[in-house]
C-alpha cells in the first residue's frame, strides 16, 4: 500500500513538474519551480527511510533511474521520464552550490537538509556520461559519526583489543578492508574516543564526511596543491597529540605517518588491504623499512561489513552435503542454519541491516621482532595464533 501511495504521489509531482516546465520559458525559472524542490524532497525521504546509504540519479536514453544502495546493494527506487532530469539536476547542482553551466567536468559538492525531523549531510558527485550527468549523493547521517564503537557491531575482545591500542602514547594503528566496509565509520568511532579537552586532534581527510566538536579537520584540496603528504607535514608543526589521516595512498604520506608516529604522537589511519597481517607486507611493498614498521605499529584492525537476516522472515534452512563438508570443523556439531524468506519489511531481499566483523591484531613484542627482521606473512601468522589472535 505505501509503494502504490508513494508512486501516486510522485505521479502527481511529475505532471505539476511538467505543468510549470511549459508555462516557465528562462532556465533560472525553471531552477526556481517548486515543484521539483518537492520532488527531491520525496527523493531523498524515500531513500533514506529505507536505510539508503548513497542515492544515484542516472540519466539513460529514454529516462532517468534513481537508485539508492541499500545494505550494500543497490535498488531502483524511481524511474523518471526524460525531460524531469535536467531540472532535477540543475536544482540539485545549485543545493550543493555548484556550476550549473558546467557539464562538461566531474564536481564535488555537498549541502544539508532536514528529512523528517533529522538533519542530514549529503555529499555530491557529478561525472559526465553519454546521456548527461550520473549523480550520486552519499547520505552523511550526523548521529552514526558520534556512534560507540562498542556499538558498532565490534565483538568485546576486538574492542578491547583496540581500545588499548588507543590508549598507547604514541605509535600508529591501522583500520583494513575493502572499499565500502565501515574503516570511515571506525576511524570516527576511535576518534570519539580519543577526543578531549586535554588533547589537541587533528585529522586530515578527502573530504571531511562528518564534522565534530574538540576536533580541527583539514579538508585535502588538490587545486591548491594541499595533498595529504603536505597537510600532515604542517600539522606536525601544530603541536598535535592525536593524527588521524583518512587514507594512506602513497609512500610520502606514510612515511610521514610512521615518523609521526616514532616521535610521540598517536596516528590513525586506513589502508585498502584483505586482512590485518597483510598490512605489514603492504607497508614494506611501498617502500618503509622493516625496522621503522616494527618500531611504530600499535595495533591493526581488519574489518567487513555483513547482511543480517531479516528478524521478521527468517527461516531455518538446511545445508546440503557438500557445503557441510566444506564448512567441517568450522561450526559445532548440531549447529542450526537460517536464511531469510524475504517480506515487505525488507522489500522482498531477505536481510535488514548490516553488522561489523573484525579481527585486531595487536603488535606483541615477539611480532615486532619478527617484522623488524623482515619475516614472511606465514610465520608472523603462526606467532599470532600462539597469542589467540583468532
Amino acid at each position: 500500500m505505501h509503494k502504490i501511495a508513494l508512486k501516486d504521489s510522485v505521479k502527481d509531482l511529475v505532471k505539476k513538474i511538467k505543468d510549470e516546465l511549459n508555462s516557465i520559458s528562462t532556465a533560472e525559472e525553471q531552477q526556481e519551480a517548486s515543484s521539483i524542490l518537492l520532488l527531491i524532497d520525496v527523493v531523498l525521504k524515500t531513500c533514506i527511510n529505507s536505510r539508503g546509504s548513497d542515492i544515484h540519479i542516472e540519466p539513460t536514453q529514454k529516462n532517468c533511474v534513481v537508485r539508492s544502495r541499500i545494505d550494500g546493494k543497490l535498488v531502483e527506487t524511481f524511474i523518471f521520464e526524460k525531460e524531469i532530469y535536467p531540472p532535477l539536476a540543475s536544482r540539485l547542482k545549485l543545493l550543493a552550490n555548484l556550476d550549473i553551466a558546467e557539464k562538461r567536468k566531474p564536481q564535488d559538492g555537498r549541502f544539508s537538509t532536514t528529512v523528517g525531523n533529522r538533519e542530514f549531510d549529503f555529499r555530491i558527485s557529478t561525472l559526465p556520461i553519454l546521456y548527461g550527468e550520473s549523480i550520486v549523493m552519499r547520505v552523511l547521517d550526523k548521529e552514526k559519526a558520534l556512534v560507540r564503537l562498542e556499538d558498532a557491531g565490534m565483538d568485546s575482545v576486538s574492542y578491547q583489543k583496540l581500545l588499548k591500542g588507543l590508549s598507547a602514547p604514541y605509535g600508529i594503528i591501522l583500520v583494513t578492508g575493502p572499499t565500502g566496509s565501515g574503516k570511515t565509520t571506525t576511524l570516527y568511532g576511535a576518534l570519539n574516543e580519543l577526543r578531549n579537552v586535554e588533547d589537541k586532534v587533528i585529522t586530515v581527510e578527502d573530504p571531511v564526511e562528518y564534522r565534530m566538536n574538540l576536533i580541527q579537520q583539514v579538508q585535502v584540496n588538490a587545486k591548491v596543491g594541499l595533498s595529504f603528504a603536505d597537510a600532515l607535514r604542517s600539522i606536525l608543526r601544530q603541536d598535535p597529540d592525536k593524527i588521524m589521516i583518512g587514507e594512506i595512498r602513497d609512500q610520502e604520506t606514510l612515511e610521514i605517518a610512521i615518523k609521526a608516529a616514532l616521535t610521540g604522537h598517536m596516528v590513525i589511519s586506513t589502508l585498502h588491504t584483505n586482512d590485518s597481517i597483510s598490512a605489514i607486507p603492504r607497508m614494506a611493498d611501498m617502500g618503509i623499512e622493516h625496522y621503522l614498521i616494527s618500531g611504530a605499529l600499535v595495533a591493526i584492525q581488519a574489518q567487513r561489513l555483513v547482511r543480517k537476516i531479516c528478524v521478521h522472515c527468517k527461516t531455518e534452512d538446511v545445508l546440503s552435503s557438500s557445503v557441510l563438508e566444506e564448512l567441517d570443523g568450522v561450526f559445532a556439531e548440531g549447529s542450526r542454519f537460517f536464511k531469510g524468506s524475504g517480506c515487505k519489511e525488507c522489500n522482498d531481499s531477505g536481510y535488514m541491516g548490516r553488522e561489523m566483523i573484525c579481527e585486531v591484531l595487536t603488535i606483541t613484542d615477539e611480532l615486532s621482532t619478527l617484522i623488524a627482521k623482515g619475516a614472511g606473512k606465514d610465520a608472523m601468522l603462526r606467532t599470532s595464533k600462539k597469542r589467540w589472535f583468532y
